[in-house]
C-alpha cells in the first residue's frame, strides 16, 4: 500500500515485457521483496544494485498499464510501500491500476499547471469532484470534470519532482481511481440500488 506522494524519480535502463531496470538514488535502501510503485504500478524487488533494481512485469501488467508505453531513458516515479506507523500525507494508494488515461490539455497559469486527462465512458463513474485520484501514482485531488475528462490542478513542486514535468499531449498515464468510490459503486450496485443512493447524491451531500 502507498500513499501517492512520489518520493523521487529514477530512470528506466532496460524494459521488456518480462521485467524493468530502474536507476535510482533509493536502490540502496531496497531489499529483494521490497514493494516499489513505479508510476503507480505495484512491482517487487527481484533484483538489486547500489544503484539499481529489477522488478518483473507480468504480460498483464505490460499490456494494461503504461509501462508498455515506456522506453530506456524514461523517467518514472518511484514509491516504496507506506509504513504503518507513518502519517498518511495522500491518499490510499493501491499500486493496482484501473485504466490507462490521456494527456488532453497541459495549461500553465501563475501558480499551477492545469493538467486535462481523458479516461473511457465506462470509468466516468469514478471520477468524482475534488474526489482522489492517482496519476502515475501521484495522489491528486480531481479539480473539475467534463463527461470523461478531468482536470488536476498541479503545485509548481510537484510538476519539478515528478514525470508530470515530462508529459506532452496524449501521452499515456496510469490511474488508480479512490478505492472509496470504488467500494461505494460495487455495494450499489450489489442490491441494485434499491435505496435509490446514487454516487451522485454522496457526492452532492459531501459523502465522497
Amino acid at each position: 500500500m502507498f500513499t501517492g506522494l512520489v518520493e523521487t524519480v529514477g530512470t528506466i535502463t532496460s524494459i521488456n515485457h518480462k521485467e524493468i531496470v530502474i536507476r535510482t538514488s533509493l536502490a540502496d535502501s531496497l531489499y529483494i521483496g521490497d514493494s516499489v510503485a513505479v508510476d503507480g504500478v505495484c512491482l517487487t524487488v527481484t533484483k538489486k544494485s547500489k544503484d539499481s533494481f529489477c522488478a518483473n512485469i507480468s504480460p498483464e501488467t505490460f499490456s494494461v498499464t503504461a509501462l508498455g508505453y515506456k522506453k530506456k531513458g524514461n523517467n518514472v516515479n518511484l514509491e516504496r510501500a507506506m509504513l504503518i506507523n507513518s502519517r498518511l500525507d495522500g491518499h490510499l494508494v493501491y499500486g493496482h491500476i484501473d485504466t490507462v488515461a490521456k494527456v488532453s490539455n497541459i495549461l500553465k497559469t501563475s501558480e499551477f499547471y492545469l493538467f486535462s486527462f481523458s479516461v473511457k465512458p465506462e470509468f466516468e463513474k469514478y471520477l468524482v469532484k475534488k474526489g482522489s485520484v492517482a496519476v502515475d501514482g501521484i495522489s491528486l485531488t480531481i479539480a473539475d470534470v467534463r463527461n470523461n475528462v478531468f482536470d488536476v490542478a498541479v503545485i509548481p513542486h510537484t510538476f519539478e519532482n515528478t514525470v508530470l514535468a515530462d508529459l506532452k499531449y496524449n501521452d499515456n498515464v496510469n490511474i488508480e481511481f479512490d478505492i472509496i468510490v470504488k467500494y461505494l459503486e460495487k455495494r450499489l450496485s450489489m442490491y441494485h440500488n434499491r435505496s435509490k443512493v446514487t454516487l451522485e447524491l454522496l457526492e452532492e451531500n459531501g459523502f465522497v
